[in-house]
């Protein structure tokens, strides 16, 4: 049911995941923490399990296989995609959050009017407010549940997760905090390099390069097995002792019911 709503079924869910623990290929998924549950996406659907206990289920966007290929506009599509359900009307996050989300992006479009070093400060004010704002209330314990159930999927230890006898890691290379880590150095390179004024166009056009150069690496690094690209995601992993926190059981099972739902609907046709 996209975009519905309904009471999570917790009795069917433990049988519903050891069907998934033996199968031998499951669908890539990601997800996204949030103070009140979580959110877990394959490239087909996406779940939000609250921590009342409710479920929240939708399809994700398909665009243009073409898009896909293209360099540069691959990862900028990829990185929308990933913020689909919380931009959504239809979706996670509500309205006003939608709009203080929408604010903290454009906000560095301002800031190219300022001198380089207001610029910067008010840069890493905006960046450290964001960050606060997002990883409030049980958010970091939701982000290590995130990480947490989908290495679960991943090792095929739902069930013992979900019994709480797994603890597969709350750590995770595909974490956007990995991403995050990335773009700020290839920011602050690229402005360095740009040869217009500063303009709302230009700082805005610095912005989407960053975001798309950014996504190029981490694309190579993703599809890398050499120890060399690994140590890109180095700094993210650090970060995420700070954005992530230990999760409880209670956590990890909100976490487990959204894969739940995103899992069953992928293999079910």
């Amino acid at each position: 049911m996209p975009g519905g709503l309904r009471p999570g079924k917790l009795g069917s869910v433990e049988s519903v995941l050891a069907s998934f623990d033996g199968v031998q290929a499951l669908p890539r998924l990601g997800g996204m923490a949030r103070p009140d549950g979580v959110a877990i996406v394959s490239e087909r659907f996406w779940a939000f399990a609250g921590v009342d206990g409710t479920l929240r289920e939708g399809a994700m966007p398909a665009p243009r296989e073409r898009l896909r290929k293209v360099p540069l506009i691959r990862g900028l599509v990829r990185l929308g995609l990933s913020l689909s359900p919380l931009f959504r009307r239809e979706g996670v996050a509500k309205p006003r959050e939608r709009l203080t989300l929408l604010a903290a992006v454009a906000a560095p479009l301002l800031f190219a009017f300022l001198p380089h070093r207001l610029s910067l400060i008010a840069g890493v004010a905006v960046t450290s407010g964001l960050a606060f704002w997002l990883l409030r209330g049980r958010t970091l314990a939701l982000h290590g549940a995130e990480h947490r159930a989908i290495a679960a999927a991943e090792e095929r230890r739902l069930v013992e997760t979900w019994r709480g006898a797994a603890r597969p890691t709350r750590f995770a290379a595909r974490c956007g905090t990995n991403f995050a880590a990335l773009v700020f150095p290839v920011a602050i390179a690229l402005q360095r390099v740009w040869p217009f004024a500063p303009t709302v166009y230009a700082s805005a056009a610095v912005v989407v390069l960053s975001l798309a150069l950014t996504m190029e690496l981490w694309l190579a690094v993703e599809g890398s097995k050499r120890r060399f690209a690994r140590a890109f995601l180095l700094p993210g992993l650090g970060l995420q002792r700070i954005t992530t926190r230990e999760p409880g059981l209670e956590e990890t099972r909100v976490a487990l019911r959204a894969v739940e739902s995103v899992l069953a609907r992928e293999l079910s046709g």
